[in-house]
């Protein structure tokens, strides 16, 4: 496997992004690369939380299962994206289970040089507490969802907010069923909105292919 430059890729990230040289090669010197084969558990519900994760390439999946057995997807995060922020601050182990959705690399940064640079800049600490009051903000939308949206109203947003700017088609980077967990909805459900939208003309599947036909339409979807 190929090595990274952990200075590199953290300069990338708006969090590290105003560092210093000096301060980024020591939370650099922190960081421990991570390669995580598809299927394979990243850390468990229960671990302790050393640090947090950033992710170079592949999905990661946070969930927890239920003590019947069925499991809920918390988040699905891709390249640029990170966990086990907050936790680190609670000083408790981790509530949720991460696992590779595909060949994954991480890099995992130690909390005691993310502690240790809090301390020297303020700036830091700021954009640490707007990432994590954004990952707030994200699981408070969600709980309004769930709360006030139907199942249905819930995968147009879902379709709607991973539609690319440049085009009306959504590919879906995992399978129905994680897309179901992840909107609180079942997959049958999830099916029977999508042969709802495609009956009305609103959208064309094709495997995990949605072509939009209708954007407008689509938003004021009520099933």
């Amino acid at each position: 496997m190929p090595t990274i430059d952990p200075c590199a890729f953290l300069r990338r990230l708006p969090l590290f992004s105003d560092l210093g040289e000096d301060e980024l090669r020591a939370v650099g010197a922190a960081a421990t690369e991570r390669h995580v084969d598809r299927g394979r558990t990243v850390i468990r519900r229960g671990d302790p939380c050393l640090g947090f994760h950033s992710i170079l390439y592949g999905q990661v999946k946070l969930a927890f299962v239920s003590p019947q057995g069925q499991e809920k997807v918390i988040e699905i995060l891709g390249p640029g994206k990170s966990f086990g922020e907050a936790v680190m601050f609670m000083d408790k182990p981790y509530f949720v289970t991460a696992t590779a959705l595909e060949d994954c690399l991480l890099l995992h940064v130690a909390k005691d040089a993310i502690f240790a640079e809090l301390e020297r800049s303020p700036a830091f600490a700021r954009r640490m507490l707007a990432g994590m009051s954004r990952r707030l903000h994200g699981l408070v939308a969600d709980v309004e969802a769930y709360t006030l949206h139907t199942g249905g109203q819930r995968v147009v947003d879902y379709l709607l907010k991973e539609a690319p700017p440049s085009g009306a088609t959504v590919r879906l980077g995992v399978s129905k069923r994680l897309v179901a967990s992840r909107l609180n909805i079942t997959p049958e459900y999830f099916s029977r909105v999508l042969h709802d939208l495609v009956r009305r003309e609103l959208v064309r599947v094709d495997g995990r292919e949605i072509e939009i036909l209708d954007a407008a339409a689509l938003r004021a979807y009520e099933g």
